[in-house]
Parts: C-alpha cells; structure tokens; sequence
C-alpha cells in the first residue's frame, strides 16, 4: 500500500485529506508542520507527500528544498498545495523541488488523478531500482571473470582464492551463471578409439 504523508497545520484539512486518501486505497501519515513532516520523511518512509505551502517553523518550499537535498528522500513524490495561485508562486515551488502544484480550494477528484500520477512514476522508480541491483549484481559477476586466472597447463584446473585446485567447470559455475553439459568433440573421440587395443 503506498504511503501518503500530509503536512498541513490545518486539522480540518488534514482529517478530511486523510480520510480521502484511505478510500483511495492509501494509508495516510499526518504531520501538522514542516519539522514533524520532516521528521516523518525521515522515519516512517512515505511514497509521496501532499505539503501545505504556509506552515509554521519549516513551510513547504524550503521542506522541498530539504527532501531534494537528501540523496535518501529525494526520490519522493511531492505535491505542494497552497492557496497561491499566481504563476510566480508555481515557479517557485516546482524551483523549490516540488513535483506537482495543487492551488486551494481545489477539486478532489483532480487531487486524486494526480496521486495516481505520482503513484505511476513512484512505481517506475521502484522497477528502476530493482533493475539497477540486478545490473550491478550482474556486473559484479562479470567483473569476477576478469583479470589473471592461474590454470594449470597440464591439467587445466584453475587455482582459486583459496589456493586449491579446482576443475574448469566448477571455478567458471561458482563465479558465473554458466552451466555445463558433458561431450566429446570428434578429434578427442578419434583419439580414444585409436588407442582402443584390437582384440
């Protein structure tokens, strides 16, 4: 279930915002300023947060600023609702880091297709993370193929970490996602049918 934190000093708006949200299938994190919301950024890891622009201590364009400048929080969704409306104050809260700007009194249904947008692009980054750790788990396979591999050159097993001998196969299985299936290719079968005494 995604996460939704509000940050609003107005306790009417945040009761009617939370119930909201937990019929749209969210579950709802309230904060009544920008240092608790801070706070539960930090702590209760929201998916995405609807921030009050005028708040007491902290307001919602520098908590933006906050959220941006944190390599942990900057991936999250952040739309800054406000009763400014002039296309100066939009600049300079989409400037301030906020992802979406919703000017009051505002229509819940738009609020709400614009959470399922912040949820689409939540999810993208999800699956982008996740392809990232298999890349770099990919890569770090690769990398472990690399390099001087000492192989005995009668035998051609191959020394490992550990300084014990091991086969071909089993060094190249443990370190790679490679499996093996057991031949003969024509010269070496050639080759043992030619030692095979006569009878």
């Amino acid at each position: 279930m995604m996460r939704v934190l509000i940050a609003d000093d107005d306790r009417l708006t945040t009761t009617l915002l939370s119930v909201a949200l937990r019929k749209w299938g969210f579950e709802a994190i309230v904060a009544p300023d920008g240092e608790s919301a801070w706070a539960a950024i930090r702590d209760g890891r929201p998916h995405m947060a609807i921030v009050d622009w005028m708040m007491p201590g902290l307001d919602g364009p520098a908590l933006c600023q906050r959220i941006r400048q944190d390599e942990s929080t900057a991936p999250l969704y952040v739309i800054l609702l406000t009763a400014r409306g002039s296309r100066a104050d939009l600049v300079a809260g989409l400037r301030a880091g906020a992802d979406d700007f919703l000017v009051k009194p505002y229509d819940h249904e738009e609020l709400r297709a614009r959470l399922n947008v912040g949820m689409r692009i939540v999810t993208l980054q999800q699956r982008l993370a996740e392809r990232v750790v298999e890349l770099e788990a990919a890569i770090s396979t690769v990398k472990q193929l690399q390099g001087m591999i000492p192989i005995c050159s009668y035998c051609k097993r191959i020394r490992s970490t550990s300084n014990d001998w091991e086969p071909l196969e089993t060094y190249i299985s443990e370190h790679s996602e490679a499996q093996f299936s057991h031949g003969i290719c024509p010269p070496c079968l050639a080759k043992a049918w030619s030692e095979v005494p006569e009878p």
